[in-house]
């Protein structure tokens, strides 16, 4: 009874209280009624008010996105404070992208990298489609851009660029500096069009320029065909997202002409998709036994094994050389080491590494290396590369550099360029009579006698189509006669014949 009583004498006083300020009831219920609009009306005005006021001239974030991450504040203070206080405007994108970027470039790593859209557009096209350009995977090796290795049959090739030809500038711009997805920007271009390229080989004292017309580089990346006694050769040229399709139809095809035994070239093989590698090497490892390892950064190991899907069951030996590298040198390890394949040639490139691409939203992308890989007997061959059974160096005439077509090469003329030229005629089976670099006259009729076998015009001027022809019937001097193809072929034959 009491909490109504006291109610109801609270009821009494308010009353009371009404009638003192007004003897009208409803006047008072009037009064009220507006004295709390008003008083909500100035409530919502100050609360917008220091709102507004604190997300203008506040210190502290109005609105707090994701997590605390107090190891950035320092990133957050150098972005804000070039957002204030430098001279000019800033491009907000250019300063994170530039962050992100150094990021990566901290981790002091070449086959990391962050690539922006056009970049990261032309990186993708690389492995899964047709593309215009050169045809050479180039990596960052410090400092420099390194040629890895050109394609097969791409304009790289045909202009004689090398394994480890460190490219010094494109068209006037120099490379120095530069992570590869940038220099690559700079070197692929639109089909017919000229790319000037400075080049430094080692073991040489001057540079090399090198003018190519750049070409569609096209998505065949395994050739064949049949040999001697059957005998048959498949090159691999890279790990595109259609390579081991193409080599089981190429393996088909050649296993109806009568091949009996396989030489798989593996040379200027940059690599490429890891899911390829693993595909291709379970054509010729037996089931279930190691193709390779993954070891991830706390020493903890993943075997990768083969599934042998319907590989042909034939005697193989595989090349490899100094441009055989990633895909291709696991590859080469997976048949070396769990099927007792032979290798031949010279020792591969070395990367150990596997990389993963994680996308942005924007078209960008971070490619970084996740994990080392192990052959199967758990040797890490990062930058020691594969030592083949049989080593077998290639003639020294295989490393002669690029003639530019573009020079005119005639009597009295003295420079580099004539020294290739007497190699080249020397190598070839017409003989200068010196190899110095001055063209004298028993140059010229080295050169006239090339013509005329040629069909050119036989003026004893080394120019235009003659240089061409010249540096064409090289390469076909070296592939009729390959030293390393043809003791590969001589292994092929004792394992045939045992």
């Amino acid at each position: 009874m009491k909490v109504v009583k006291d109610l109801d004498q609270e009821k009494s006083e308010m009353d009371n209280k009404g009638q003192e300020t007004s003897d009208n009831p409803s006047s008072y219920i009037r009064i009220k009624k507006f004295r709390f609009v008003m008083l909500l009306f100035f409530i919502v005005f100050i609360t917008a008010g220091i709102t507004t006021f604190a997300l203008a001239f506040g210190d502290e974030k109005a609105v707090n996105v994701g997590t605390e991450r107090p190891e950035f504040s320092k990133l957050y203070s150098a972005y804000d404070t070039l957002q204030e206080m430098y001279y000019k405007s800033v491009d907000e994108d250019e300063l994170i992208n530039g962050a992100i970027n150094g990021m990566v470039e901290a981790l002091d790593d070449p086959y990391s990298d962050y690539m922006n859209e056009e970049e990261a557009k032309s990186f993708n096209q690389s492995i899964s489609s047709s593309f215009e350009g050169i045809g050479a995977e180039i990596q960052e090796l410090d400092g420099n851009i390194v040629i890895v290795s050109p394609l097969k049959g791409s304009p790289a090739e045909k202009a004689g660029l090398q394994p480890n030809d460190i490219v010094l500038s494109v068209d006037g711009k120099s490379l120095q500096g530069l992570s590869s997805t940038e220099a690559v920007t700079l070197i692929r271009g639109e089909k017919g069009t000229e790319v000037k390229i400075v080049l430094q080989r080692p073991g040489m004292g001057e540079t090399m320029d090198v003018s190519i017309i750049r070409d569609t580089i096209p998505l065949e990346t395994v050739y064949g065909k049949m040999m001697e006694d059957g005998i048959a050769n498949i090159q691999i040229t890279s790990f595109s997202e259609n390579t081991s399709k193409e080599l089981v139809d190429k393996l088909n095809e050649l296993q109806k002409q009568g091949m009996k035994g396989l030489v798989l070239d593996l040379r200027q093989n940059p690599g490429g998709l890891l899911d390829q590698a693993i595909k291709i090497s379970s054509l010729f490892v037996p089931k279930g036994e190691i193709l390779f390892q993954i070891e991830d950064r706390n020493g903890g190991r993943e075997e990768v094994k083969s599934t042998h899907e319907n590989g042909p069951n034939i005697p193989l030996v595989v090349v490899i050389d100094k441009g055989s590298a990633s895909a291709s040198e696991i590859l080469a390890a997976a048949v070396k080491e769990s099927a007792d394949v032979p290798l031949v040639g010279e020792k591969s490139f070395g990367k150990g590494t596997v990389q993963r691409a994680q996308n942005f939203k924007d078209g960008s992308n971070i490619k970084f290396t996740t994990e080392k890989w192990l052959t199967p007997d758990r040797n890490w061959i990062h930058e020691k590369g594969i030592v083949p059974d049989f080593e077998v160096q290639l003639p020294e005439y295989a490393s002669l550099p690029f003639i530019n077509p573009d020079l005119e090469l005639k009597r009295s003329v003295s420079s580099a360029q004539v020294k290739a030229a007497q190699q080249m005629l020397s190598a070839i089976g017409y003989q200068p009579g010196r190899e110095d670099g001055f063209f004298d006259e028993g140059t010229e009729k080295a050169v006239i006698a090339f013509q005329e076998a040629e069909g050119l015009e036989s003026n004893g001027v080394l120019s235009g189509q003659s240089t061409v022809r010249l540096m064409e019937k090289l390469r076909e001097q070296l592939e009729n006669n390959d030293p390393q193809i043809l003791k590969a072929v001589e292994v092929l034959k004792q394992q045939l014949n045992s």
